[in-house]
Order: structure tokens, then sequence, then C-alpha cells
């Protein structure tokens, strides 16, 4: 097992000096509140993204809603990367089911509340995190300072309306939200990151880069140009804008994409699968559908709906494709979870330092052909460059849908 999860790429928080000592010298020296041990411990991160990053995962306060196989993973890998808490969240109690893809649970735990029965294995992890149980159902919370006293939230495998919710609340704190999925062989990550700042660092190519939009939801606020090792490095500061779960289930493809046949029929149909239990769940039919043929033919009827409202063309949505992720629903993979888990979770950490381009923002996961594509889904308005719906103070009053 991984003592972090995967580091970003060897471009940032690189340190003046050009070996090791030199680089835990150089992090000692720049650092105020990390000790000697911690940076020993860290060593490789740090010199990965820098110390000033790794100041801010360890301060960061992270709430992890579910604590499922997902949930498993995403916890371990940001134990592990040294997060300064973790707070556990699930009302519901462990099942014999849930024994078969998480590592955090025994048998001697059927019964016992999941946030609850997994907290002692997750603090064996890291004792350095401070790990802690939120055993109540918190999908309904309304109060803003609730969501207001975390750095990010991250809910996993819950249904749309539940996650709306969570999302609601978080955008109105002014707070990343992560939504991640897994159903078998299939699933997502999705994330509402509000109003997100940060830097990309990389050698300056022989054309300048300029300030201003550079997509429909990006925009270039500043660049800064220095040598190091003998290249022209420069670090450019981006802003994204993001949208809400509840806007983004019937959000268009982006015009890039829109505007292309060839690229419409490259379109994963896991996008319309996705869609369309969102809408399920939505409309009250359930959670998963059932294998009756009347929740069958609904199911199939909501999803050819989606598929059109995408512009994707009817004959790139196939009964078996429909079949298979219908047969996967709601069920748990270790493989698919692992993956899911480390890419969420580096995402989380690159959003705590401030690095590198975030998801934008859903990301989809096919295990059957190994395929991860990003689609970027926002209401907006051609020629306009915000999302329609902009984000709003903290003490706004939450209405829950």
């Amino acid at each position: 097992m991984a003592n972090s999860p995967p580091p970003p790429p060897l471009t940032n928080g690189a340190f003046p000096a050009d070996d090791a000592a030199g680089q835990t010298v150089a992090a000692i020296a720049e650092a105020d509140s990390i000790s000697a041990d911690e940076i020993a411990l860290y060593d490789r991160q740090i010199r990965l993204w820098g110390v000033a990053a790794q100041q801010k995962i360890r301060t960061a306060n992270i709430l992890l809603v579910t604590i499922k196989s997902l949930a498993n993973e995403i916890a371990k890998n940001l134990v592990l990367a040294g997060i300064g808490s973790i707070t556990l969240a699930d009302h519901e109690v462990v099942t014999e089911a849930d024994l078969g893809a998480q590592f955090f649970i025994t048998d001697a735990d059927v019964g016992k509340n999941r946030a609850e029965a997994a907290a002692p294995q997750v603090r064996k992890l890291n004792p350095r995190v401070d790990v802690k149980v939120l055993p109540t159902d918190i999908r309904n919370e309304q109060d803003p300072k609730f969501y207001a006293a975390y750095d990010i939230i991250i809910a996993t495998d819950m249904d749309f309306l539940s996650s709306s919710a969570l999302n609601a609340g978080a955008r109105l704190a002014r707070k990343p939200f992560y939504l991640g999925a897994s159903h078998g062989m299939y699933g997502y990550i999705f994330a509402d990151l509000v109003e997100h700042s940060f830097v990309i660092e990389r050698e300056k190519s022989n054309r300048d880069t300029q300030v201003g939009p550079e997509s429909t939801t990006r925009s270039v606020k500043g660049v800064q140009v220095k040598k190091e090792n003998g290249k022209v490095v420069e670090l450019v500061s981006k802003q994204e804008l993001y949208s809400p779960l509840m806007l983004v289930k019937d959000s268009p493809l982006p015009l890039e994409i829109a505007n292309h046949a060839r690229r419409l029929k490259k379109v994963h149909p896991l996008l319309t699968c996705v869609r369309a239990l969102w809408e399920y769940q939505r409309n009250g039919h359930g959670i998963y559908p059932s294998h009756t043929p009347q929740d069958l033919q609904l199911f199939t009827t909501i999803a050819n709906v989606k598929h059109k409202e995408l512009l994707l063309p009817t004959d790139s949505l196939k009964a078996e494709v429909l079949r298979s992720f219908l047969q996967n629903v709601g069920s748990e993979l270790a493989p698919v979870t692992a993956f899911l888990g480390g890419q969420l979770a580096q995402d989380v950490i690159n959003v705590l330092g401030q690095r590198e381009q975030p998801i934008q923002n859903l990301m989809l996961f096919d295990g059957e052909d190994s395929a991860g594509p990003v689609y970027t889904l926002h209401p907006i308005f051609p020629a306009t460059s915000v999302p329609i719906m902009p984000s709003l103070p903290v003490d706004a009053p939450i209405t829950v849908v």
C-alpha cells in the first residue's frame, strides 16, 4: 500500500537546493510551524508540491460523508498525505454487504455505526491526523455554520437529492464540494469548487501567456516569470468558476463538443447513464432501479430523453450499455473504488495547495475499457463567461429541495 497518493507533476514546489538534503534544509528554513520530523515524514510530498502547500494540507479540516468502499480509499489517501483533521459522517450501520470491498471494518463490526467502526483503523494510518466521527444524519443540515467549519466537503455514494442538499450548503458557505460514486465497473467524480484560484508552474514557451479569459469558465489572472536551474519558468495564476450539481444535471455539453458531430459521436454513453440515474432519483422513483420490467422501461425512457438532451446521436446509446450499467449500479468493486478514491484525493490535495488544474467538473470512469473522460458541464449561454448561478454569501438561507 502506498504511503501517499499519486504525486502531481514534478514541476511543482521545487526548492532552490539541488539535492534531497539541501531541499530538506530549505524546507525547514521556509517552514514556521512544520516540525523537522514532519518534514522528514512528508519529505517526498514537500519536494514535489512545496512546503507552503504541505502547510495548507496539514491544517485542512475535511468532511467525508458516507463511509463505504470509496470513502475508505479517499480517507486512506488523505490521512496518509497528512491532512489536519477528517470527520467521518455516516448514520447507517455496518451490514454484511459492506464487508465485500471495505477494508476498515470486519465481521465484528456488523451492526455498529459505519463511521464509528472505521475510525479506529483510520487513526492507525497516521496518528498525527485528528479523526472525528459524526454518527448523525446530516443530509438535511441547514445551518450555514456547519458547512463553514470545514475546508472541503466530500460526499460519496449518495442519492441525487441528498447530494444536492449538501452541495447547496457547501456552496452557500463558499466551500469546495466533491461527490463521488462507484457502481461496479463504473463510477464518477463531480466537483463544485465555487470559485477556485490556483497556480500552474511550467517552462515558458516562445509564446507569451496572455492575461484574460482562457475558456468559458477559466481565466488567467496573472503571470510571473523566473529563472530556475537554467530554465525560464512561468507561474500562471488562474481562476475557475463552477456550477452546482442541481444545474449540472441538465446542463449542455461545451460548445467545442456540441458543435462538432464527430466529437458528439465520441461522447461516452456513461454520461447519459449517470445523468439518467440522477434524473431517476430526482423524480422520486427510488435510489436504484429494480429489475422489474416497469423500472427497466422507465429508466430506459429517461436515458433516451437525457441522451437527446445532450444532442447525442441516437445510435451511440445501445441497449447493452444500459443493461450493463443497470447490472452494476449500487455495487462496489475494490479496484474501481481504489482508482476513484486516489483520483478524488489527489484533486483535493491539489485544491488545498492551489496547484494544478482541478477536475472541471465531471469525471467518469469505465473500468471495462479503462476510460476516464472529463466533461465540463455548465448552464452557460453562448457568448457569456460566467455560470448562471452565482455564489452567495455565507449567511444566506439554505433551501433544501
